[in-house]
C-alpha cells in the first residue's frame, strides 16, 4: 500500500541564545543550525524510515530544492511536491539556555497548494491506501473527503490544534491522533471525550507516560520507554509516522503503537526534527535505560 501525506515542508532555522529577547532588544546568537522540519515532512520521513512507502503532497518555493533532496534521501517520494514562485515555509526558532523557546512560523507555500494538484495526485491512489494530513497546510478537509471517497483510510493529526479545523474534518476521519492537551481542547469544544467521537480509532499521546488507544468501547494504555530527553521536537510526528508505517505493513494497531512509542523515545534523545528521526533498524536495536 501507499501512505499519501498532505503535509507541510519547512526549513527550520534554530538560534541558540542566552535568553529570549524582549521587545526592542538586539541579541547575538552563539549558534545557528538549519534543518528540515514541518509536521508534514517530519511524519513522511518517519514513515519512510520505518519502512513505509510514502508519497508526500505539498509545495515548496524556488529556494526549497534542498529540502526535497533531504526528504528523498530519507526514502520519501517527493514527485507530488509542487514548486511555486513564492517562498517556502520556514520557522525561526530561538532557544534560550534555560530551554525556553520562541517560534516564528511563516507558512509560505504550505498554504498555497492548489485543489487541482491534490486531485491529480490522489487520482493515482488505490482503495486500501492510507491518507494522512495535519493542520499546517490548506485543503485538509477537501483532500480528506476525496481520499475517503476513493476508499483510503484517513488519518488526521490534529496539530497545531484549531477547533474549527478539527470539527470540519472529523466526519471524514478514521484515525485521529492528538496529544493530551489537544484532547482536552477538543473535549471542551465538542463536549465529547476521545472515546465517544464515533471514530474507528483515536490515539491520545501522553508524552513520557505513553499513549491511550480508543477503539470502539475499548481503551488500552501503552507505556513509554524511559529515557533522558534532550529535545522533544518532532517526537509526536515520529510516533504518528511510525504508526502509519506499521498499519501500512499490515500490523495490528497494538503492534504499530508499541514500535511507535519506542521510536518516539529514541527520537527525544537526539537534537533536531526530521533529520534526527531514527530508522526502524535503530529502533529495534534500541535498549532504553
Amino acid at each position: 500500500m501507499t501512505i499519501w501525506n498532505l503535509g507541510s515542508i519547512n526549513a527550520d532555522h534554530v538560534y541558540a541564545l542566552p535568553h529570549i529577547p524582549v521587545p526592542g532588544e538586539t541579541l547575538a546568537a552563539h549558534m545557528l543550525t538549519a534543518g528540515l522540519g514541518g509536521k508534514g515532512a517530519n511524519m513522511s520521513v518517519a514513515s519512510a524510515r520505518a519502512g513505509g512507502k510514502v508519497k508526500h503532497i505539498g509545495a515548496i518555493g524556488p529556494e526549497g530544492g534542498w529540502m526535497l533532496d533531504r526528504m528523498r534521501g530519507y526514502g520519501v517520494d517527493t514527485s507530488s511536491v509542487a514548486t511555486l514562485d513564492t517562498p517556502s515555509g520556514h520557522a525561526i526558532i530561538a532557544v534560550a539556555e534555560s530551554a525556553e523557546n520562541m517560534i516564528i512560523l511563516f507558512p509560505g507555500t504550505n498554504r498555497r497548494i492548489s485543489p487541482a494538484h491534490v486531485d491529480t495526485t490522489l487520482a493515482a491512489a488505490k482503495a486500501g491506501d492510507l491518507f494522512l494530513t495535519q493542520n499546517e497546510t490548506n485543503l485538509q478537509v477537501e483532500a480528506a473527503r476525496a481520499a475517503r471517497s476513493r476508499g483510503l483510510r484517513v488519518t488526521y493529526a490534529a496539530a497545531p490544534f484549531e477547533a474549527a479545523a478539527v470539527r470540519a474534518i472529523l466526519p471524514f476521519t478514521d484515525l485521529l491522533i492528538l496529544n493530551e492537551i489537544e484532547a482536552e481542547q477538543l473535549s471542551k469544544e465538542t463536549g465529547q471525550g476521545p472515546g465517544s467521537l464515533g471514530l474507528a480509532d483515536v490515539i491520545v499521546t501522553l508524552g513520557a507516560e505513553g499513549c491511550l488507544w480508543f477503539h470502539g468501547n475499548e481503551e488500552s494504555r501503552f507505556p513509554a520507554a524511559r529515557v533522558t530527553p534532550v529535545d522533544t521536537t518532532g517526537a509526536g510526528d515520529t510516533f504518528t509516522g511510525y504508526v502509519l508505517a506499521g498499519l501500512d505493513a499490515g500490523q495490528p494497531m497494538p503492534e504499530a503503537i508499541r514500535l511507535a512509542t519506542r521510536a518516539a523515545a529514541l527520537k527525544v534523545t537526539r537534537h533536531g526534527a526530521a533529520d534526527a528521526i531514527p530508522t526502524k533498524q535503530e529502533v529495534l536495536a534500541f535498549s532504553p535505560g
